[in-house]
C-alpha cells in the first residue's frame, strides 16, 4: 500500500501545498510521505552521495504520521496547515523527546525539558519532527558545515566537493536533496541566508522579535534568528505564518505584537509583487575586488527582471558601511551558553562554558575560540560590546535614511559574492555578505535562488527592509522567484 501511495506521489521536491492536496485525494497518506523521506535519507545521507547532513532520526515519526493518519480519517480535516509535514530541524533547537547537541560532543545526549517555542508551534500546526541537522559547531561559522557530534563535513548535493556555507547547512542540505519537505535554520549573521543561497533555497531572516529564541542555543543572543528554509517561497512562507508571533519566554517578541501581518505573510505571495516596488542596488556588496564575475552576471540578470516585472531599480550608497570605526558585534556567547545550560536544570551534561573546553569534546577548529570566548567579562565591560552598542544606532539610522530618502521598498545584493567552496577551503574569497546589514540593525532580509554557476553551483539574491516590512519582502520575492523558476533539485539526489 505504501510503495502504491509513493508510485503514484513523487516525494522529491513536493510541497506543502501538493502533499496536502494528495492527502485530501486519497493518494497519499502522512505515513507513506515519512517512509518516502526516511527511505532517501537513508539512500543519500549515509549511503550513496554521503551527504552527511542529519545527526538525529525521529526513531516516533511513523508513530507520529500514524496518528495524524488516523485523526484525518476520522474528522475528515487536517490538524493544521503543516499536517503531516515532515520536518528537518536544526540540532541547536530544543526538542523534548529528540537531544539537542548544538553538533557538540559535549551536549551529547542532552534532552531537553521541552520543546523550543517554534518546535511547539511546529507540532501544534501539525508537523511531524523528522530529524535533527548538523550544524558547525556552536554555530560558530559561517563558512563550513562541522562538529564534533557528527563526523566529517556536510556536502553539497550539487557539487559533493563543495560546502555549504555554516552553520545550518544540514538543514539547508537535507531540505535541498528533498530528505525533508521544509526546516528551520537559525541566523546569528548568515545561517539561514548563506546556505540557503548556496543550496537553492529560500531563507528568510526575519524582524528580530518577530520569531521567539526561546529554546534555541543561543550564539550571541542580540543577534540569533531563528527561521524557516524551504524549496518555495511559499513553503517558507507557510513555516514563518506558523512561528511568528509574540511568547512570553522571549520579551524581545514583545515587540511583534500588532506588526504580525493581518491575514497572514502567505497573503503576500503575489505575482505582482515586483510592480510600482522601488528597489536599491548595494554596489558596497555586489561589486568588490573579489566578486566572481558569475555571480555578478546573475546579479545583474536579476536586476533585469525585476525592471521587466515593474520595478523601478536605482544604485545607491550606505556611508555608514564605509565610516563607521570599531564594532558592531558582541562576543557575548560565554553570558548566553551559560544562561542557556543552566536552563536545562540538573541533568545538563555540562554546566558552563568553562566545562565544556575542560571535556576536550569539541572539534579542533573550534578551540581557539572557545578559549576566547573563556576571556570574556560582560556585556559591559567588553569594549567590542560597548562599540556595538554605539556603532548599531547609526547603522540602523543609515540605511533606514538610505530607504527613506530614495523612497526605496527594498535593498539587494547576492547573498555570496562567491560560489560554494571547495570542502577544507578557508583561503579563496569567500564574498559573505550576510553579515554586514540585516543582524547588526535587526532588520529583515530574505535569499532567494538566483540561478546558478560554472554550471551547476547556486547563488542567491539577498532582499532587505526596514523593520517589520516582511510582508514587502515576501511580495517581491515572490514575483521573482514565479518570474525566473531558478530553483532545480540536485543532481546527485534524484527519486529513488
Amino acid at each position: 500500500m505504501l510503495a502504491a501511495q509513493t508510485a503514484r506521489f513523487e516525494v522529491r521536491e513536493a510541497t506543502i501545498e501538493t502533499i496536502h492536496r494528495a492527502f485530501r485525494e486519497g493518494r497519499l497518506t502522512s505515513r507513506a510521505l515519512v517512509a518516502a523521506h526516511l527511505a532517501r535519507i537513508d539512500a543519500y545521507d549515509r549511503r550513496g552521495p554521503y551527504l552527511n547532513s542529519l545527526i538525529t532520526i525521529n526513531p516516533d515519526a511513523l508513530a507520529v504520521a500514524d496518528s495524524l493518519d488516523r485523526q484525518y480519517r476520522r474528522t475528515g480535516r487536517l490538524t493544521g496547515p503543516l499536517h503531516g509535514i515532515p520536518v528537518i530541524v536544526k540540532d541547536n533547537y530544543d526538542t523534548r523527546d529528540l537531544p539537542t547537541t548544538a553538533g557538540s560532543l559535549a551536549l551529547a545526549g542532552s534532552v531537553p525539558p521541552d520543546d523550543a517555542f517554534q518546535v511547539r508551534r511546529l507540532r501544534e500546526a501539525g508537523a511531524i519532527i523528522l530529524a535533527k541537522s548538523n550544524m558547525a559547531e556552536f554555530a560558530f561559522t559561517p563558512f563550513e558545515t562541522v562538529g564534533s557530534m557528527l563526523p566529517g563535513y556536510t556536502r553539497n548535493p550539487y557539487d559533493l566537493a563543495r560546502g555549504t556555507a555554516g552553520s545550518s547547512g544540514g538543514t539547508a542540505a537535507a531540505v535541498a536533496a528533498s530528505l525533508g519537505v521544509v526546516g528551520l535554520g537559525t541566523d546569528t549573521g548568515n545561517s539561514i541566508r548563506g546556505p540557503a543561497a548556496h543550496l537553492a533555497l529560500v531563507g528568510i531572516r526575519s524582524t528580530m522579535g518577530l520569531t521567539s529564541r526561546d529554546g534555541i542555543i543561543p550564539l550571541y543572543l542580540d543577534r540569533d534568528v531563528g527561521g524557516p528554509m524551504a524549496r518555495t517561497m511559499a513553503d517558507a512562507v507557510r513555516v514563518l505564518d506558523v512561528i511568528a508571533g509574540p511568547d512570553p519566554a522571549d520579551p524581545v517578541t514583545a515587540e511583534s505584537r500588532g506588526r504580525v501581518a493581518t491575514g497572514g505573510y502567505a497573503a503576500h505571495l503575489r505575482r505582482d509583487g515586483l510592480r510600482g516596488k522601488r528597489i536599491g542596488v548595494v554596489r558596497q556588496l555586489s561589486n568588490t575586488a573579489t566578486t566572481d564575475s558569475g555571480v555578478l552576471a546573475r546579479f545583474e540578470e536579476a536586476l533585469r527582471t525585476m525592471r521587466g516585472q515593474g520595478a523601478e531599480v536605482v544604485d545607491v550608497q550606505i556611508p555608514e558601511m564605509d565610516t563607521i570605526q570599531g564594532s558592531l558585534w558582541c562576543g557575548r556567547f560565554k553570558t548566553d551558553i551559560n544562561a542557556y545550560l543552566a536552563s536545562l536544570g540538573p541533568r545538563a551534561p555540562v554546566k558552563t562554558l568553562d566545562e565544556i573546553v575542560a571535556s576536550g569534546k569539541f572539534h579542533p577548529s573550534i578551540a581557539g575560540r572557545l578559549r576566547e570566548f573563556q576571556r570574556f567579562t560582560s556585556p559591559e565591560e567588553d569594549k567590542s560590546c560597548r562599540e556595538a552598542a554605539a556603532n548599531v544606532p547609526k547603522l540602523r539610522a543609515g540605511v533606514r535614511a538610505v530607504l527613506s530618502s530614495n523612497r526605496l521598498d527594498a535593498l539587494v545584493y547576492p547573498t555570496w559574492s562567491n560560489p560554494p567552496r571547495l570542502i577544507g577551503d578557508l583561503n579563496t574569497p569567500h564574498g559573505n555578505n550576510s553579515w554586514q546589514l540585516s543582524p547588526p540593525t535587526g532588520f529583515p532580509a530574505v535569499s532567494v535562488p538566483m540561478g546558478y554557476v560554472q554550471g551547476s553551483l547556486p547563488v542567491g539574491l539577498q532582499i532587505l527592509g526596514d523593520a517589520w516590512t516582511e510582508p514587502v519582502l515576501i511580495q517581491i520575492g515572490y514575483a521573482y522567484e514565479q518570474a525566473t523558476r531558478h530553483r532545480r533539485p540536485p543532481p546527485t539526489t534524484p527519486p529513488l
